[in-house]
């Protein structure tokens, strides 16, 4: 008989609002962190030693906070971008809560930000604009616009993105309204390839940089995934029919063995990534899951997932964390 799903390992409660976007910090000196970003615009610095949040930052003029990143090259520094079409950078160095740098995307999507960390110090950024289906690409230090990329083809919003660092250089990985997966050469600021994956707006996506593969989700019961081959060819691999509809997020475990999904049915699912092959379902939650995030593998000893929910909550679990 298969185990029975494991209860939380804790709760993370007193957001005030829908729990939208997690990010963990977690490497270098210090206890591990687990930020999150809520509906009113409060980014919580919770200490998962303590289990208590130590800081709040009210940020984006009491607006949504849809996405949040940490940076790896420094635990003081935290990335945010609200629905107040602004990203704020801040400084959290010797307890400051400072807003260093800002920028003003325009965009009023949902579309989440990607930042690629391409070596100490420097970053690309890649965010939505006022033009519903276009990224735009910058230089993190000086805002200094890199490119901009656009379909030629009619497919809608831009709905999601990853960008990753490849041999031939950056790429980035866009999900659109209409269903479809365009590859990005953001050097060259042209389509590798384009895939429909869905018959609905991808929701979400996630890569396996290593593996050369990736997965969507949409607003429907299927999780596709699909591979690169080497000529960066977007081709559909293989997809898993879960019970109920609706991902509004999913993460790779960095280890490559376990995918989370952040379900609208309120429930966590997890899945082996090799084979898409069900695993447990988290049951916690009595809202809407809108965010899941995986630990760094090093640091807590255990690998961490937590779920942040509209229900106002953040369940923070254990699974999985053999090596």
């Amino acid at each position: 008989m298969s185990r029975a799903p494991p209860d939380p390992l804790f709760i993370l409660r007193g957001s005030g609002s829908a729990v939208n976007s997690l990010s963990f910090c977690c490497g270098g000196d210090g206890p591990p962190f687990l930020y999150s970003g809520s509906g009113k615009g409060a980014i919580h610095l919770w200490n998962l030693t303590t289990r208590r949040a130590e800081r709040v930052l009210e940020s984006h003029a009491g607006s949504s906070v849809i996405w949040l990143q940490s940076f790896k090259d420094s635990r003081s520094r935290l990335i945010s971008q609200g629905r107040d079409m602004r990203l704020c950078v801040w400084d959290l160095s010797e307890d400051r809560s400072a807003v260093t740098d800002s920028l003003l995307t325009a965009s009023v999507g949902f579309c989440q930000c990607s930042l690629l960390e391409t070596r100490p110090g420097a970053a690309l950024l890649a965010h939505p604009t006022e033009h519903m289906e276009e990224v735009r690409v910058v230089e993190m230090r000086s805002w200094t616009p890199v490119c901009t990329l656009k379909p030629d083809l009619k497919l809608g919003m831009l709905m999601c993105m990853k960008m990753w660092q490849a041999d031939s250089g950056p790429v980035l990985c866009a999900g659109y309204e209409d269903g479809s997966l365009v590859l990005w050469d953001v050097s060259h600021r042209r389509p590798y390839s384009c895939l429909k994956a869905h018959p609905e707006p991808v929701m979400c996506l996630d890569v396996d940089v290593c593996k050369q593969k990736g997965i969507s989700g949409s607003s429907e019961k299927i999780l596709q995934s699909w591979t690169l081959d080497k000529q960066q060819n977007l081709q559909m691999h293989d997809s898993v029919q879960m019970t109920n509809p609706g991902v509004s997020q999913l993460c790779i475990r960095a280890d490559g063995k376990i995918l989370a999904t952040a379900g609208w049915d309120n429930n966590i699912r997890v899945f082996g990534w090799k084979k898409l092959k069900p695993l447990a379902v988290l049951q916690h939650h009595t809202d809407m899951v809108n965010s899941v995030a995986f630990s760094d593998h090093q640091d807590p000893p255990q690998r961490l997932l937590a779920a942040g929910s509209k229900d106002q909550r953040i369940s923070v679990w254990s699974i999985y964390s053999e090596s």
